[in-house]
């Protein structure tokens, strides 16, 4: 009988513990590429199959939303928009936030929500957050579009074209917010393994930093009527992106050069913690959930 040599056999995977923290193991991740976009077909073709109006929803909701600011802030509260419609003043600012948005609450939820898969089957766990994020790109799209048809109505009522060049730095801003989302999410979903109550705060959470990050009202505004509030706006990275989102689409508010600066220096720290504390969690988590 021949003896089989394994010390010299290739195995085509090998399955072993992350040696770093901060690994995205994007190898793994590319090599498990049709399960990421599997997982964001689901994404979104589960989230409103059984609603009556279905993918309208995602026109829907920034469109309302838009309406309400409108309403409350700018015809009840007073707040001047300059030249800019405040209607797409206001939808400027919420398509940028709702994408930060929906990125943290979705994957904030990630072990939670997935641990039955997780217990099951291996692939690289980054892939589900990561599907979050592309997910929403999606979304996004399809409310950038909402927007340019507005801009284009209001063209055509007299509005001043605002577009220039710049417009090319706006997907910066949608990466800077997606990290963000994304950071903070795997956090999150992390602490959630062993503190479920933080599900509960992270949508109350949201909604009440989304007063303090510009999304309503540009920064300016509130530096000169609040003072003694305006270092909360300075130190949220969150209002950098808004408010320069604003500027690249529609010429209205500044651009802070050190402002968005910090936010990404901001922005990578938080990302590359999340990443840690997700990678730490992923070894463990099924025996806390």
């Amino acid at each position: 009988m021949n003896k089989i040599d394994f010390e010299n056999d290739e195995w085509l995977y090998e399955i072993k513990p992350k040696t770093s923290n901060f690994s995205l193991n994007l190898k793994e991740v590319w090599r498990y590429r049709d399960l990421l976009l599997l997982f964001v077909k689901r994404d979104i073709v589960t989230v409103y199959k059984q609603t009556i109006l279905g993918p309208l929803w995602y026109f829907i909701q920034p469109l309302f939303t838009a309406i309400t600011f409108t309403i409350i802030f700018n015809n009840v509260a007073g707040i001047e928009t300059g030249s800019i419609p405040p209607f797409l003043f206001n939808l400027a600012g919420i398509i940028i936030w709702n994408y930060f948005t929906a990125c943290l609450n979705e994957t904030s939820d990630t072990f939670k929500k997935n641990a039955n898969i997780f217990g099951k089957v291996y692939f690289p766990r980054v892939i589900m957050p990561m599907s979050i994020v592309i997910t929403n790109l999606l979304k996004l799209g399809i409310q950038f579009l909402i927007f340019i048809g507005f801009y284009i109505f209001y063209l055509s009522k007299g509005l001043e074209n605002t577009l220039s060049a710049t417009i090319l730095f706006f997907p910066l801003l949608v990466v800077i917010m997606g990290m963000l989302g994304l950071g903070l999410g795997m956090i999150i979903s992390s602490m959630v393994t062993k503190y479920r109550d933080l599900t509960f705060l992270v949508s109350f959470g949201v909604q009440l930093l989304m007063y303090v990050s510009a999304v309503m009202y540009p920064m300016a505004l509130i530096k000169e009527k609040l003072p003694q509030l305006g270092w909360i706006i300075e130190y949220n990275p969150l209002a950098y992106v808004v408010e320069t989102s604003r500027f690249i689409l529609l010429n209205e508010g500044t651009i802070s050069i050190s402002g968005l600066v910090y936010t990404v220096i901001v922005t990578i720290l938080v990302f590359l913690f999340g990443l840690v504390i997700f990678n730490r969690t992923e070894k463990s988590f099924i025996d806390t959930v």
